[in-house]
């Protein structure tokens, strides 16, 4: 049986609005998460992804609320992520509502985490968000943390391949020198990590047009793409990526 692809909407989230940048910078307010997200359910949108991008302490609560209210509103599968560090906030995010939830620099500095939630929760609710970027003397994919401020010299195929053995159900693997820029997919990249594991790898970074998702969904074997910029600004809709998937002979869910 052939698996559909997935399309998933990315909301970055920050003090309860969902804003969009380029790299990181420069953020506009894009709205209300719980609304983008309702809207996005209606459109055909697989799943959702929310990213806590100010996920310090004190704004844990805020997101807790966002994913309660999410819950209540859409009726497909959402992940959280940012700033999710110890197995009670994993807890509490999946209590809130949320069906997944995504680690990134705390799975780094702590791989017990993703092996601990895996067990204790299950593999289908922990993701694994590697933000990758080329390395010239490396000649590799280096692994970033710290919202992509941090080098940590880890080789990007190697702490996938780590990650699934601690048994993460899905890895989200954004390419830092695609993101933002409406230029593609990087394909090499996703490519590479999808030959190197058997879980699920969700593309992010660089969708500019509807033939970058046929791109990293067929070269580039994702499982599913996300994308941000060209849904918040209505570039196209889902709907329509998935009508021209589906004619160039993608599987996907209409």
């Amino acid at each position: 049986m052939v698996l559909a692809k997935r399309i998933i909407p990315c909301l970055d989230v920050k003090e309860g609005r969902v804003v969009k940048g380029v790299q990181f910078v420069d953020l506009k307010d894009a709205g209300d998460p719980v609304e983008l997200a309702a809207f996005y359910n209606k459109e055909g949108a697989d799943e959702l992804v929310f990213l806590d991008i100010t996920a310090s302490f004190e704004k844990r609560e805020t997101m807790l609320e966002v994913a309660r209210r999410t819950a209540k509103e859409v009726f497909i599968p959402f992940t959280v992520g940012g700033g999710i560090s110890t197995i009670e906030q994993i807890r509490n995010i999946l209590n809130a509502g949320a069906d997944k939830i995504s680690l990134n620099t705390p799975a780094v500095e702590n791989p017990s985490l993703v092996k601990e939630g895996a067990r204790i929760f299950g593999s289908q609710c922990i993701v694994v968000a590697i933000d990758a970027r080329w390395n010239e003397q490396l000649e590799d994919w280096e692994v970033y943390t710290h919202g992509g401020r941090q080098a940590t010299g880890l080789s990007v195929l190697d702490w996938a391949a780590r990650v699934e053995e601690l048994g993460a159900g899905e890895i989200l693997l954004t390419s830092m020198d695609a993101d933002g820029g409406q230029a593609g997919y990087d394909i090499p990249l996703t490519r590479a990590v999808c030959e190197r594991v058997s879980i699920p790898v969700i593309a992010s970074g660089g969708a500019g047009k509807m033939e970058d998702f046929a791109r990293v969904l067929i070269e580039g074997r994702a499982d599913a793409a996300l994308a941000a910029s060209v849904f918040h600004y209505r570039h196209f809709s889902i709907r329509e990526v998935k009508e021209y998937l589906h004619a160039q002979g993608v599987e996907v869910r209409l």
